[in-house]
């Protein structure tokens, strides 16, 4: 059995994902492929975390690489750190660690915005709360009242990287709501295929295949005109047939009722699948369409905050980086009130 370690032990990976760091909240023992690491006297084990951390692509770069990667002790013990007096070891691992709560507190919130919005969506799209100045019913349809369905393109690897955009689902996975700017795939297509494989503002597209059950059918809507633009094999096309605010469905189809439908009709080979014909027996509530619209205002301010907040938080992780070569390299040294 192994070793007990006290709380406060300093963990480090050795083998496959090799130089990811933790510290232990509480007493426990470890699987060989930790090593707990005990700070000398005079070294901070806050400063060491994270100049280990920091040194991880070396880390990786010496570790054996055999069916997983392995980091013997023998080539970690002599590994090289630069350290600083332990006044300076606290005054930095002490700036870093306020970057991390700064990070922590915004993960923190974009978590609980998540939850609001999801509790928000479960209010409106059941029909419990309504928005002011609307009171008819909602209408039970099928998808396929709504939408038609086309499967995309497929092309060999020297085809992609230039030429015209493609919608791919990972454009899909993101958001559903799909903008110009985070189309970034380009495929090399003639123009019969352009025309048969258009990509369209207002158009919905729909994650086909995937290894996961949870990643099929999730829905994304290009909401810009992009020139040309087509949509990869990987996702399908649903193009309104009917009255529809195709962003109000694709919030409809992150509803738990409603990917319920979308895992139930699956089917399942070495990869979980969807078709459209799969996804056209699913059945969603539809207000009229400038309800419609007012619930897609709501949540689109919701989806603004949240991107707001993501993009402090991506922000906030750039600048710890930064710190992180600026003091843990004695590039950039505090000043001495600061180490005091």
């Amino acid at each position: 059995m192994s070793k007990l370690f006290p709380a406060r032990t300093l963990f480090m990976t050795i083998a496959a994902n090799v130089g990811d760091m933790g510290t232990a909240d509480f007493a426990c023992a470890c699987p060989d492929s930790l090593v707990a690491l005990r700070p000398h006297f005079g070294v901070n084990q806050d400063w060491l975390q994270y100049a280990l951390a920091a040194k991880k692509k070396q880390l990786e770069s010496i570790a054996t690489q055999n069916a997983q990667a392995n980091l013997n002790l023998e080539k970690l013990v002599p590994f090289p750190l630069v350290v600083p007096g332990h006044i300076e070891q606290s005054a930095i691992a002490g700036a870093l660690k306020d970057a991390d709560e700064y990070i922590w507190a915004l993960e923190a919130l974009i978590a609980k915005k998540r939850d609001i919005k999801q509790g928000l969506m479960q209010e409106i799209f059941t029909g419990r709360t309504r928005l002011p100045g609307f009171s008819d019913p909602w209408k039970e349809l099928l998808v396929s009242d709504l939408l038609e369905f086309k499967n995309g393109l497929n092309k060999a690897s020297q085809f992609f990287g230039h030429g015209t955009p493609i919608v791919n689902f990972m454009d899909v996975m993101r958001s559903p709501v799909i903008t110009a700017a985070r189309v970034t795939g380009l495929v090399s297509l003639s123009r019969e295929e352009i025309g048969r494989f258009a990509a369209r503002r207002g158009d919905m597209f729909f994650t086909r295949t995937s290894e996961s059950v949870e990643e099929i059918g999730t829905a994304g809507v290009l909401v810009d005109d992009i020139p040309n633009a087509v949509f990869s094999g990987f996702v399908l096309r649903g193009r309104p047939i009917a009255p529809v605010n195709t962003t109000f469905l694709a919030y409809q189809f992150q509803l738990p009722s409603v990917r319920k439908q979308v895992i139930a009709t699956a089917s399942y080979t070495t990869r979980a699948l969807t078709n459209g014909g799969s996804l056209g027996r699913v059945r969603v509530l539809v207000p009229s369409t400038d309800e419609q619209a007012a619930v897609v205002a709501v949540l689109a301010d919701v989806d603004a905050e949240l991107a707001a907040l993501e993009r402090r938080l991506d922000s906030a992780q750039a600048v710890k980086i930064g710190m992180m070569q600026e003091l843990l390299t004695g590039r950039t040294r505090l000043p001495l009130e600061a180490a005091s």
